[in-house]
């Protein structure tokens, strides 16, 4: 029984970072590259404005980022549950 307990709280946490994950990148692409780039092009970045840049690469570099941030989150919670590869 503490074995299902377990498995349910790996499975939870699993879920709960995806779910972060997913609502950062969606707020970042879609909600700063399109819904909210008319408030963000009086912002200049690099010869542009902040809406344009998170629409071409901002969006890009937050998913790159979240890759990286969720993998190091994975093997922290891999470890704490004794599901590591190691």
């Amino acid at each position: 029984m503490a074995d299902n307990s377990s498995s349910n709280a790996y499975w939870a946490a699993n879920i709960r970072i995806i779910t972060i994950c997913l609502v950062i990148w969606a707020v970042v692409s879609y909600g700063f590259g399109i819904l909210l780039r008319p408030l963000l092009s009086v912002i200049p970045v690099g010869g542009t404005d902040l809406g344009f840049w998170f629409a071409q690469q901002g969006s890009i570099l937050v998913f790159i980022a979240l890759i990286f941030y969720y993998a190091w989150y994975m093997n922290r919670i891999d470890r704490e549950y004794g599901v590591d590869e190691q």
